[in-house]
């Protein structure tokens, strides 16, 4: 069990390759664009069927900085380019659980391994600081790549929702993923 308002502080993450800033009103503009005018492929991979306008989003993220059920971050890149947002959502306090979710703005910055970092950072935040016991996440079967990248962060595959997504006419199954704070806490010593 954890406080229904355990994202309240949330704060900034920090790596070598990103920096994760609580996402908000303040810093909304520099991905709102990148929503609006969503790459096709960042559309596809994240199976977003929705139009966006800049004043919805606006508005979206000003309402968040009053939520703490959930926390909401924007990646930043070393030279400190907004390329990407990630987030812990959808919290069932009485399970310590909640959601991960991440979209990089570009296919352009894929390949980087800001995905990766942030991911292993808002890892970190969820069972040491937040104290998590479950974080889950789906990705969709044609996205190998974000598979792999989450393995790498200690995920594990869980099962699959067949037939989840209808996208260009064909339906594709998403993989369930999840890494409990034991199986993170192993993979942190393994890592020194």
């Amino acid at each position: 069990m954890v406080p229904a308002d355990v994202f309240r502080d949330q704060p900034v993450l920090v790596g070598e390759r990103v920096r994760l800033e609580p996402l908000g009103a303040a810093n909304a503009d520099e991905v709102i664009p990148a929503l609006v005018d969503m790459d096709p492929q960042v559309r596809r991979l994240t199976g977003t069927h929705q139009e966006f306008t800049p004043e919805q989003l606006r508005r979206v993220f000003t309402e968040r900085e009053h939520r703490h059920d959930r926390a909401d971050w924007l990646i930043r890149a070393p030279d400190g380019t907004a390329v990407g947002d990630c987030a812990l959502l959808d919290l069932d306090p009485d399970n310590a659980e909640a959601h991960y979710r991440i979209a990089l703005n570009s296919m352009a910055w894929t390949g980087r391994g800001y995905g990766t970092e942030a991911t292993d950072l808002v890892l970190e935040y969820a069972f040491a600081t937040a104290g998590l016991h479950r974080v889950a996440l789906e990705v969709f079967a044609f996205n190998p790549n974000a598979e792999r990248s989450y393995a790498r962060s200690g995920f594990v595959r869980e099962g699959v929702w067949r037939q989840h997504l209808r996208w260009d006419g064909a339906w594709h199954d998403a993989v369930l993923m999840s890494i409990l704070d034991h199986e993170y806490a192993e993979l942190r010593r393994g890592r020194g």
